[in-house]
Formats: structure tokens, C-alpha cells, sequence
């Protein structure tokens, strides 16, 4: 099955306005599915993503990763030319992905209103710290100060230290997802209401509003109604899940930690075996999840003397053996030669540019979900700075290169 047979998106085309790594997963998502993403980026500087993690030249491999398979178009929304450039843009388009702060594009005469004077089609996925409505919705905030609004920063680390954060900007990740998710729901609403000869649906209806801080909270399980129904308080529990075990990490004899998540009722019995303890698989006290959490200590010091006499090898393949769910603490390198990923194309190898020089045979990450047996091959990485502007503003709106020029902000069109 070739790459065009599998582009459900094939025909949309977004326009991406904004930085960072929020609205731009958005796009990528889209884009990796087949649409045409047009990326907005301000002259000189483009997205400060550019510029994060640089260990090298001039564009980050964060920056190619985040905005592959997407257009790169410089315009100076600070001039009239650059804003009716984008207006032009949305005449053409099907989605505009944006993540300013609330009130910033209406400030540039760029609002919802406006947008759907240009397209009254227009599916508009907006994403900001604390929503469009709202007492908070003009206060700024990064992926950070969301996370520990929506409850997450709460829960990481251990206990007797203050909260950490995850790895990753997982608030900006995920309410991209979301962004995404809610412009594909409009558009699926469009062509049902088409199909049935329906009028349009109303521009409320059209103006996905995603909340940085709503889209953590969305993934924080039973956290408020449990501590509502019964006055529970989660607390930070470490490499745990609250309420749940034995699940945790243990140090093996080579000093590399294994995870394992023997949880369950009847996989218990059996990892108790395999740790040498039938004792306490026979125990009518752990026979149940809330026996075992209550007990989750004696049973992680029993778990724990058994790992540390083995390799991290030798405790995976006795685990495995007797199906208790079991895997090794990843780090890029083993990610980037495991035969999973590479199976299902998960490790896509490709020449990367830092801006200064060419860098070969470098994995880039493959395309979520897989459909059709293995991940859809990555089109391109994120562009050069201004790479298509030409392309677009001269190809698909007809302006002159002075016209161009006065929408850059005067900037020159040279690729970076």
C-alpha cells in the first residue's frame, strides 16, 4: 500500500499560526496524515522552537521533528500586508491552528470574526494556557505552569521532596493532540452536514477552544471525584500509581532498573513465583489490588532482593516467561536500535540539515497511530525558514515579489 493510499487528510489544507510546541503538534499531526500545512513564521527569528536544544547550527532537531512534513512561510504580521496576506490564506484554507495568548489575534484584526468573513468554513483549533472564556483566559502561561494547574506537577516525584516535572513538555503535547482531534471532529461535521444538505454550521461551533491546563486535567483519571465521593488525596508515590501494585522499578545486579507491572489479580500469583515467594501469592490478604497496596512496601523489598541478584537480562527473560508484564528503562539509544520500532517502522533514518552542515543516516521518530501494518514514512523534516514562501504567496495567492517582499515585513527571501 503506497504512502497516497494512505492519506485520509489528502486535499486539507491549515494554516499554522504560532510558536512553541503546542499549535505546531497540532499541525504535525495533521500533516502527517496528508494535509498541506503551511506554517506562519515572523521574519529573522521564525518559531523560537528553532533555537531550543541547539546543540548545532541554526535549527534545532527538535524544531525538524516537531514541524516535518509541513511548509515554512515568513510573514510580518505586525504589517497590513503580512495580516492581509493571512487573511488571503484563509480564503484557502480548511483549518487555522493557532496558540497565542487570548485576545492577540484580535488585536491584529485577525479574530474569528474576521477569519470567517474570509471562509465561512474555516475550522478554527485555538490553544492557550487557560482557555478562551473565562477569569484566567488573558493570564500567560507555558506548559509548565499548566501542568501543575491541571494536577499532574502534584503527583510526579516522590514524597518527601517537592513535585518534578516529567521529561517532556507533556502539557503543550497533549492539548496539540486535542487541537487536532476537535479541527478533524469539525471537519467530519462539515462534510455530514454537506451530505445531508444541511447550512454550515455556526462559527461557536467551528472555534475549537482548547485549554492548556483542561487538557492535563482531562488525563487525571479519577483524581476529583475520588477525593469528592471519599475525601482521597493523592500523593506523590514515586516510580508508583496510587492504589495500585506491585508496580514499580527495581535496580538489577548490572545497575540497570526494569519495570514491572504485576498488578493484577492472577499475574500477581504468578510473579510471586517467579521472585521466589509463593508464600505470599498463597496470602488471602493479597488477593486483592487494596491488600497489596497496603502492603506495597514488604512486597517491593521482596520484588527488589530478587532483582538485585540477577541481570536485567536474565530478570526479563524469567518474567517474560511466565507472561508477568516486564520491560527495560529505555534510553534514546536502545529506542533507536530495538527491533519493535524498527519492525514497524518507528526509526525513520534520513540526511538532516543543522543549517550548517549535513548530518546522515539520523532516526527521526515515525507516525502515530500506524495504519496499514507500519508507520507512514515522513514526508519531510521541518523546513528551512521561509523555504516555501515563495511557493505559497506567489503560487497560491498571485502576488508580485514587491507584494511578497511588503508581507515579509521587507525581510529577504533566502532560505535558512
Amino acid at each position: 500500500m503506497n504512502e497516497e493510499q494512505i492519506a485520509p487528510l489528502a486535499g486539507i489544507r491549515v494554516l499554522e499560526l504560532g510558536n512553541y510546541i503546542a499549535a505546531p503538534t497540532a499541525g504535525r499531526l495533521l500533516a502527517d496524515f496528508g494535509a498541506e500545512v503551511i506554517k506562519v513564521e515572523r521574519p529573522g527569528t521564525g518559531d523560537e522552537l528553532r533555537n531550543w536544544r541547539l546543540h548545532k547550527g541554526t535549527t534545532s532537531m527538535l524544531f525538524r521533528t516537531i514541524n516535518r512534513n509541513k511548509k515554512s512561510v515568513v510573514l510580518d504580521l505586525r504589517t497590513d500586508a503580512g495580516r492581509a496576506a493571512v487573511i488571503e490564506l484563509v480564503a484557502h484554507c480548511d483549518i487555522l491552528v493557532e496558540n497565542f495568548r487570548p485576545g492577540t489575534l484580535e488585536r491584529w484584526g485577525l479574530g474569528p470574526e474576521v477569519l470567517n468573513e474570509a471562509n465561512p468554513e474555516l475550522v478554527i483549533s485555538r490553544i492557550s494556557a487557560f482557555g478562551q472564556t473565562g477569569p484566567l483566559a488573558s493570564r500567560p502561561g507555558f506548559a509548565a505552569v499548566a501542568e501543575a494547574y491541571g494536577g499532574l506537577r502534584e503527583l510526579v516525584g516522590d514524597s518527601d521532596r517537592a513535585p518534578v516535572r516529567v521529561g517532556v513538555s507533556i502539557g503543550d503535547s497533549i492539548a496539540g493532540i486535542y487541537a487536532a482531534f476537535g479541527a478533524v471532529m469539525a471537519l467530519f461535521q462539515r462534510e455530514s452536514r454537506r451530505g445531508k444538505r444541511l447550512p454550515g454550521s455556526a462559527l461557536e461551533h467551528r472555534v475549537i477552544d482548547v485549554a492548556l491546563h483542561e487538557a492535563i486535567f482531562s488525563i487525571m483519571e479519577s483524581l476529583v471525584p475520588d477525593y469528592e465521593a471519599y475525601g482521597v488525596i493523592r500523593e506523590r508515590v514515586g516510580g508508583r500509581v496510587e492504589g495500585i501494585a506491585p508496580s514499580n522499578a527495581y535496580i538489577c545486579q548490572d545497575g540497570a532498573s526494569i519495570v514491572v507491572a504485576g498488578n493484577g489479580d492472577s499475574i500477581f500469583q504468578r510473579y510471586m513465583g517467579v521472585v521466589g515467594r509463593p508464600d505470599l501469592a498463597a496470602d488471602p490478604d493479597l488477593r486483592s489490588n487494596a491488600g497489596r497496596w497496603a502492603r506495597r512496601d514488604e512486597l517491593d523489598s521482596a520484588i527488589g532482593a530478587w532483582a538485585a541478584g540477577r541481570s536485567s537480562l536474565e530478570a526479563l527473560a524469567e518474567l517474560d516467561a511466565s507472561g508477568v508484564p516486564a520491560g527495560p528503562i529505555y534510553t534514546a539509544a536502545d529506542i533507536a536500535t530495538d527491533e519493535q520500532y524498527i519492525a514497524r517502522n518507528m526509526i525513520q533514518r534520513v540526511t538532516v540539515s543543522t543549517g550548517e552542515e549535513e548530518l546522515e543516516n539520523i532516526g527521526f521518530p515515525g507516525i502515530v497511530p500506524v495504519i496499514g501494518n507500519e508507520s507512514l514514512p515522513v514526508r519531510s523534516l521541518g523546513p528551512d525558514l521561509g523555504a516555501h514562501t515563495e511557493e505559497i504567496l506567489s503560487g497560491l495567492l498571485n502576488l508580485t515579489p514587491d507584494q511578497i517582499l511588503q508581507a515579509c515585513g521587507g525581510e529577504e527571501m533566502v532560505p535558512r
